[in-house]
């Protein structure tokens, strides 16, 4: 019997992902890179220490095909880095490179997301704060004042990558604070 969850996650042959990195967008240039969601469960699976091949192929259940395809893409895009362990067979670990440890947050982010909305009571696993000894939630703050963010406390303004002109012609720009999002 064949598992939903392989229906889930078949893709037709003939099926081409669509790239995303002309587009001025930093979600899209970044969804680019590690938008696939074996790509980010293998940062995560990074992030609790797992960096051998056998050990993602066992925790995940992905094919070894897929495996040494995202492997190589995250290595290509220098967010893991292959390390030789042995000669004889050879063999590599992968490990995560600084720009690979600034995916941190996104993951905290997506795992808290799911421990409410996907999850219900059983969440998974706890982020502990090595320094105070204390299990804490990630809050997104204002590096300027210190204030917790959240969607309505911010506003988007444009960056040195967009034409200001560009900007202000999208509906984006009539999102502030007050409007209902």
């Amino acid at each position: 019997m064949i598992s939903a969850f392989h229906h889930a996650t078949l893709y037709a042959w003939h099926m081409q992902r669509t790239s995303f990195e002309d587009m001025s967008c930093s979600v899209a240039r970044c969804l680019d890179i590690v938008g696939e969601w074996w790509s980010l469960l293998i940062v995560r699976d990074s992030m609790l220490g797992v960096t051998r091949f056998d050990d993602f192929q066992a925790r995940l259940g992905i094919s070894r095909n897929i495996l040494t395809q995202r492997l190589s893409r995250l290595v290509d895009n220098e967010i893991l880095r292959r390390v030789s362990y042995s000669e004889h067979p050879p063999r590599s670990e992968y490990r995560l490179t600084a720009k690979g440890r600034d995916l941190w947050l996104v993951i905290v982010a997506m795992r808290q997301w799911g421990d409410r909305w996907a999850t219900a009571d059983d969440t998974p696993v706890r982020v502990r704060h090595d320094h105070c000894g204390e299990v804490i939630m990630v809050l997104p703050t204002c590096s300027h004042c210190g204030e917790t963010l959240d969607a309505r406390s911010v506003s988007s303004v444009p960056g040195p990558g967009v034409a200001a002109d560009t900007f202000y012609r999208t509906p984006l720009a009539a999102l502030g604070p007050d409007r209902e999002r």
